[in-house]
């Protein structure tokens, strides 16, 4: 007997839509929750699963616990893929891609390797930047002057931060969400904030850099409508599935700040554009086996449009404007599923 298994949080939004997804594919779900994961432990040996796994939720704003709440997920994820080896257990994504592509430092140099257009690591990413002074003297010798800083663990622009350095006047710009309370360190908002005051940016970049960042060339965007835009692909299967703009008069890019979206057609992007952007998904995603679907984030190069991987999310499914119109993501999930399930 198999059995379609959705691991993930009760009253969530992804959770509500994959099962009206379910339900419209006519495929039964086990629903198991994250506050009681021992459920799955209890799986009967007669019985097959195929596991989409959704993550948990993270409840808190503070910065400084990014690390031990990602560890924990960490965790999680290793005992499902040890549990595989003892039960007839299989996973949409499997959990050791999942973990690759959970640290953005990892996941970052092994599309590195296979040589793919992406926002370069700055310095090879040698894991040696920890100060602010190191930061800028790093900047100023590769002749690279705006650079994003992201926490290796995390999502939703939690701790991501925009740094322009101007080396002749030593003037600083810094972009970020994270506010710096003097009792309870970095705070994640969800607002954007521009810092220009030299010593207050050299005092956040200290803190930033001290959650473990990767810092990353910061290149310019393609604009419509006197706004810069990145792109959020899905990728199912080595298919593209589904492409949304994200346009905004800042660096950050997110749809959670206020941004705009904007779909594909819209922003009337050339049919070639749309061709190299699907050879690099297919590409970017066939890197990581074990990877059935990925939300990834790209930029089109200011001018030639030539599209750079940003970063990758094995668990970047839930797109507001697919689910409140059509769930097809979702919906196609739930048909693999099913096709699996009837054999």
């Amino acid at each position: 007997m198999r059995q379609a298994v959705l691991l993930g949080s009760a009253g969530t939004k992804r959770t509500d839509f994959f099962q009206q997804a379910a339900a419209q594919a006519g495929l039964p779900v086990l629903f198991v929750d994250w506050s009681s994961p021992e459920q799955w432990e209890r799986q009967p040996d007669q019985t097959q699963w195929m596991m989409k796994i959704d993550p948990p939720l993270w409840d808190s704003c503070f910065l400084g616990q990014l690390g031990q709440l990602t560890h924990d997920y960490q965790e999680k994820l290793r005992r499902l893929s040890a549990a595989a080896k003892d039960h007839p257990l299989e996973f949409f994504n499997h959990p050791s891609a999942i973990l690759e592509l959970l640290d953005k430092r990892v996941c970052k140099k092994r599309l590195e390797q296979e040589m793919l257009a992406v926002t370069e690591l700055l310095s090879g990413d040698k894991q040696d930047i920890r100060t602010a002074a190191q930061l800028l003297e790093t900047m100023r010798a590769e002749h690279i002057y705006q650079v994003f800083l992201k926490p290796v663990s995390g999502s939703g622009a939690a701790g991501v931060s925009a740094l322009r350095f101007q080396p002749s006047t030593g003037r600083l710009v810094l972009y970020t969400c994270a506010l710096l309370h003097p009792q309870l360190g970095l705070v994640n908002t969800k607002c954007l904030r521009r810092f220009c005051g030299r010593d207050e940016v050299m005092d956040y970049i200290e803190h930033i850099l001290a959650l473990d960042c990767v810092i990353e060339r910061w290149y310019a965007k393609a604009e419509h409508e006197g706004c810069s835009y990145d792109l959020r692909a899905v990728v199912l299967d080595g298919r593209l599935q589904f492409v949304l703009g994200r346009l905004s008069k800042g660096p950050i890019t997110n749809l959670h700040l206020n941004n705009h979206p904007l779909s594909a057609k819209q922003l009337g992007l050339p049919e070639r554009v749309l061709q190299e952007v699907r050879l690099l998904c297919r590409q970017a995603a066939s890197c990581f086996p074990g990877l059935r679907i990925a939300g990834i984030d790209l930029l089109l190069e200011k001018g030639s449009l030539r599209p750079r991987i940003i970063e990758m999310n094995a668990q970047g499914d839930l797109i507001y404007q697919d689910i409140f119109q059509d769930n097809r993501i979702y919906i196609e999930q739930a048909r693999v599923m099913r096709e699996w399930v009837e054999g």
